[in-house]
């Protein structure tokens, strides 16, 4: 779970269409997120640098912008909830994929497959009188 006080937030005014109030109201939101600095364990703050995901910097700090709705706060709580959804889908380890050899048997029915195919190709040539 992110702590909030270890995110940094920034009012800014939102883009897009809302005629005089989107530029007079600062309603969007910077999230700021230093992985290196947080309380988040080891594993998961490794896993979550070493994603390829253009909000990371190259310093380590996630930064998002939300602005879905009209309201500061509900940015606010838009922008921590997709911040936990990104740390989330690098809490669990991935499995590691162990290599396995095709039995006998099944090799030898990909090869027969293979060469009964072959015949049938061969069947399809001109018909001589």
């Amino acid at each position: 779970m992110i702590n909030p006080d270890e995110v940094e937030f920034t009012a800014i005014r939102a883009q897009g269409p809302g005629g005089q109030n989107v530029n007079k109201v600062s309603n969007a939101v910077h999230v700021r997120f230093d992985i290196a600095a947080s309380s988040l364990p080891e594993q998961i703050k490794e896993r979550l640098a070493a994603l390829h995901d253009s909000r990371i910097t190259r310093e380590g700090v996630i930064v998002m912008k939300a602005q879905q709705s009209r309201s500061l706060g509900a940015n606010k709580q838009d922008a921590l909830r997709r911040l936990q959804e990104m740390v989330d889908s690098v809490a669990v380890p991935p499995t590691v994929r162990r290599p396995t050899k095709p039995t006998y048997s099944s090799q030898r029915r990909r090869l027969d497959g293979k060469a009964k195919d072959g015949e049938r190709k061969q069947m399809r040539g001109k018909v001589a009188f």
